[in-house]
């Protein structure tokens, strides 16, 4: 969402370089409660070190620069909010607070529409703004949250930290139940698989901007 999310939609980036915010600072969408924290501009590596276990050969590390700061939901969507947009529920793990599952690209993008299309969820933030998915570089800068480690907490995972294939509890919980990140993001490792917009593809070697 260039306001906006949906860990299944996790975003808002803004077009408007007049507005200041400082990172961490709340949105909540109304009628919803949908909560989002503000990103702030950056640079960070994306990508991984060739020595890195698990590292895939499509990963080039190289500079990005963000020059515009975005809005990211708090937590996953929950089936709650997106059954009050779209009138449904797709998960196979029912739990009104558990992330919604079970949907696809185009869903989670019609979702972010149906937000941006209704004057009463954009109440109160500029014109311009609207809610869709965050690229694959916003998810990763907001992730990793200024850490160079190989998780956002450190070099190793565990069941403390968040709700994986090692948990053994092979279905969703409800959002917020581990640890955020410094940037007070939620369930950024595991739980539910999270979409982008632009879709995972080999790295540049270059710096993007």
């Amino acid at each position: 969402d260039e306001v906006v999310e949906n860990k299944n939609s996790k975003t808002a980036t803004h077009t408007n370089r007049s507005l200041r915010f400082s990172r961490g600072q709340s949105w909540i969408v109304p009628k919803i409660d949908l909560e989002m924290l503000w990103c702030p501009p950056g640079s960070f590596l994306q990508g991984s070190p060739k020595d890195e276990d698990g590292r895939l050969n499509n990963e080039t590390q190289h500079k990005v620069t963000l020059t515009h700061g975005f809005f990211l939901g708090k937590y996953e969507v929950t089936q709650q909010q997106f059954a009050l947009i779209m009138g449904n529920d797709p998960s196979s793990n029912s739990g009104l607070l558990n992330p919604v599952e079970q949907v696809s690209w185009e869903e989670s993008m019609a979702f972010c529409k149906k937000l941006s299309s209704q004057k009463s969820f954009l109440k109160g933030l500029p014109k311009d703004w609207v809610y869709t998915l965050p690229t694959e570089a916003e998810w990763e800068y907001a992730c990793r949250a200024g850490s160079k480690t190989l998780y956002s907490f450190g070099n190793s995972i565990s069941t403390r930290n968040a709700n994986y294939k090692a948990s053994g509890i092979s279905k969703t919980l409800k959002v917020g139940k581990y640890p955020p990140n410094s940037w007070g993001l939620y369930d950024m490792h595991g739980n539910v698989a999270e979409w982008v917009l632009d879709g995972q593809r080999d790295y540049p070697k270059g710096q993007k901007v």
